[in-house]
């Protein structure tokens, strides 16, 4: 289908196509150094409630933006002088073709960071990989709906497709349920207004609702489900972090219990993929349960494992997506066998840590320290060590993760941006240019510094990466 809907006016700000973020697949320009001042693109599509969201967003944004790049903030103005020998003439031939609805919304966001001295200029652009996401916890710490929409407006500047919601913990249920208070938690009308917010900025929500470990909050309502509920002192014996309590995967009323959840809000979030946890389930929880000790007696060929997988087999029958976390080979092992794969490496993708422990009588580290750098982030090449096309088409992506239990929505930006923007890139753009060339960090920072002066410009309170000095530097800061 031919989308091409309505004038948007562009107010020249970028000298280059250069500049873009993340960068186009392949791009040409011409040698006229025309300056141009405003250039009207056609949409044709217009019945797309997406494309003419699009459209009105972009409009605003662009007639409202005045970014300069660093390195251009001595750059001289242009002869405005007017008179007799001023030229008049003009060249307008701009047009923005996809193939959906949402081609259309990463093609208006380039626009909107592109106006080019260079013309003309053509441009083909394609993302390397479907899976492009952010990770965000609204269970250990609160976040408004208007952050959470900030944060989906940020993931939109940089081609971000995936809010991997992890809406629910130990710690809160955040879902008309057990929220931390009346006024913190998410109505099924604001997850609806959310959804549709991600929609038409081309963003998927996922939502996990984590099953059967990082349960306790199920147990404020539902204690007869549940295994070692909150145990003090010494609960992590019991669990990855406080409070303990895990699904009793012996009884029946658990499994039911997570069916029924599952399909309600299955109905509640359209997408096709639904995450539904399973990581950091601890077996002494189960071990040490009279339930589940009376279900092994009582099935001797049974043990704690089998149990579990037994209690995955009834609640889902599902392709399966695979999000590995723990190292650099889960990835390879995970398409190895056959399955799509999802990164969070997190020796590469959290970027929650680097900021010490958070349990307040242990004056150490987190157990995922160091910090990770934008550089760290960049370089990190989630095909490495796959070699076989087939198995590389099974790795759908990357995302980055934000857990909360330092962060919340007034700490939230300076976490993720620029960093999550370095992902966004490698995720979209992926590791190599189309001659075979793997993009270093010094080649890209000069472009990553205009992005995420970009983003301050749109309300982002993205972290600096240098100096300005070196922004408005390239090159003068690198070492020899």
């Amino acid at each position: 289908m031919k989308i091409t809907a309505s004038a948007i006016g562009l107010l020249a700000a970028i000298p280059s196509v250069f500049g873009l973020w993340p960068i186009p697949t392949s791009h040409t320009e011409g040698k006229s150094n025309s300056q141009v001042w405003w250039v009207d693109i056609q949409v044709q599509g217009q019945s797309s409630p997406v494309v003419r969201d699009a459209v009105e967003r972009y409009r605003n944004i662009i007639n409202s933006e005045s970014f300069l790049a660093p390195v251009d903030y001595k750059r001289g103005s242009t002869d405005e002088a007017l008179g007799l020998e001023t030229d008049e003439s003009y060249t307008l031939d701009a047009s923005l073709k996809a193939k959906s609805p949402y081609g259309v919304v990463r093609g208006l966001e380039t626009f909107s960071q592109l106006v080019v001295v260079n013309t003309p200029i053509s441009i083909k652009d394609a993302p390397a990989f479907p899976h492009r996401g952010v990770l965000f916890d609204t269970s250990r710490n609160w976040y408004s709906v208007d952050a959470v929409k900030h944060t989906l407006d940020a993931m939109s500047y940089n081609k971000l497709n995936v809010l991997h919601w992890h809406i629910v913990d130990s710690q809160s249920w955040g879902i008309e349920r057990a929220a931390y208070s009346d006024k913190q938690l998410y109505s099924y009308k604001d997850i609806k207004d959310i959804v549709q917010y991600a929609k038409n900025r081309g963003i998927r929500v996922i939502p996990e609702f984590d099953v059967p470990g990082h349960t306790y909050a199920v147990g404020l309502s539902h204690p007869e489900i549940m295994s070692c509920l909150d145990v003090q002192p010494g609960w992590d014996k019991y669990a990855a972090e406080p409070p303990s309590g895990q699904l009793n995967i012996a009884k029946d009323g658990s499994i039911e219990f997570a069916k029924k959840i599952f399909k309600e809000y299955a109905a509640l979030f359209p997408d096709n993929v639904i995450h539904v946890g399973g990581d950091e389930v601890n077996m002494r929880c189960w071990e040490t349960d009279p339930d589940v000790q009376k279900h092994l007696a009582a099935n001797k060929n049974e043990t704690v494992e089998s149990l579990l997988l037994s209690w995955y087999g009834k609640l889902h029958n599902y392709d399966t997506i695979v999000q590995t976390w723990i190292d650099s080979a889960s990835v390879p092992n995970t398409v190895n066998r056959g399955y799509r794969a999802v990164s969070s490496d997190y020796q590469s993708l959290y970027l929650d840590c680097g900021h010490g422990a958070w349990l307040p009588n242990w004056d150490g580290n987190s157990w995922c320290d160091p910090f990770k750098t934008w550089m760290h982030v960049y370089n990190y090449d989630v095909l490495a060590n796959i070699t076989d096309p087939a198995k590389q088409k099974l790795v759908l992506g990357t995302e980055v993760a934000i857990w909360s239990e330092q962060t919340d929505e007034h700490s939230f930006d300076p976490r993720a941006w620029p960093r999550a923007a370095a992902m966004a890139e490698t995720g979209w753009s992926g590791k190599k240019d189309a001659s075979g060339h793997v993009r270093t960090t010094g080649e890209v920072a000069s472009r990553l510094h205009e992005q995420r002066y970009r983003m301050v410009g749109r309300g982002v309170n993205a972290e600096p990466m240098q100096p300005l000095w070196c922004a408005r530097n390239p090159g003068r800061c690198d070492l020899p």
